[in-house]
C-alpha cells in the first residue's frame, strides 16, 4: 500500500500526526510520499480560507482543538509559536530535492523535523542557518541540499504537485491519499488505518486488489 502525503511545513495538525503516520505505515509495510505544496494555492481553488482570514470564532475554536489534541497526544506543542506562520518556501525546496534525488524516507524525516523545531522548539524554520541544522540533524549533507534546492527546478515542481493534488481533491492539510481515497487532518489517521489493513487483507485473498 502507498500513501500520498500532502503537508503544510506551517501545520501543527500535520505535526500532530507525524509521529503516529509513521509508526502506521511501519506496522502496515507500507510505502508514503511527501509533498509540500502551496496552500494558498489550494485555498484559493477550493474555497477554504487562510487562517488569517477565518472568523474570529472560527480561529477561537482551532486553539481550543489545538490545546485539547496537545493534551490527548502529550505532545508539548506551543499554541502560538513564536516564529508561526514561517516562510515555508526553502524549507519545502529541500524536501522536494531530498524526495526526488534522495529517497521518501529523508524527505519526511526532514519535513517532521521542521515541524517539530517550529512547534515544539520555536524555531525559525525560514532562516537558512536553522534549516542547515535540521538537514544535519536527519543525516542530510545541509551544504549540498542546500545548495540543491536552490534550483529553480524545485519551485516548479511544487506548483506541479500543487495542481496534482487539486486534481486528486486535495484541499486540506494533512492530507493521506491512498489511490482515491482522501483522509483529510490527523483525527482522520484511524480511518486511514483501518483503510491499509483492508488492503492488506484484499491482498491475502483471491480478490487481491493490484498495486
Amino acid at each position: 500500500m502507498h500513501i500520498d502525503y500532502f503537508v503544510s511545513l506551517n501545520s501543527p495538525w500535520t505535526h500532530l500526526g507525524a509521529a503516529r503516520l509513521e509508526a502506521m505505515v511501519a506496522r502496515h509495510d507500507a510505502t508514503l510520499s511527501i509533498y509540500p505544496v502551496e496552500f494558498s494555492t489550494i485555498f484559493s481553488a477550493s474555497g477554504g480560507l487562510p487562517l488569517s482570514k477565518r472568523s474570529p470564532q472560527r480561529q477561537a475554536y482551532r486553539m481550543q482543538e489545538l490545546s485539547r489534541w496537545r493534551d490527548h497526544l502529550g505532545i508539548s506543542i506551543h499554541l502560538q509559536p513564536r516564529f508561526f506562520p514561517a516562510d515555508e518556501g526553502l524549507a519545502a525546496r529541500c524536501v522536494i530535492a531530498a524526495r526526488e534525488t534522495i529517497g521518501d524516507g529523508p524527505a519526511v524525516a526532514l519535513a517532521h523535523g521542521v515541524l517539530k523545531a517550529l512547534w515544539e522548539e520555536e524555531r525559525d524554520t525560514g532562516d537558512q542557518e536553522v534549516l542547515a541544522t535540521l538537514i544535519s540533524k536527519v543525516g542530510l549533507d545541509a551544504t549540498s541540499l542546500l545548495a540543491l534546492a536552490a534550483q529553480e527546478r524545485w519551485a516548479e515542481q511544487r506548483a506541479l504537485d500543487t495542481h496534482a493534488a487539486l486534481a486528486r481533491g486535495v484541499f486540506g492539510a494533512p492530507s493521506y491519499v491512498i489511490g482515491e481515497d482522501i483522509f483529510w487532518g490527523q483525527d482522520r489517521l484511524e480511518f486511514l488505518e483501518r483503510r491499509l489493513a483492508k488492503g492488506v487483507r484484499s491482498a491475502a485473498g483471491a480478490d487481491a486488489e493490484p498495486r
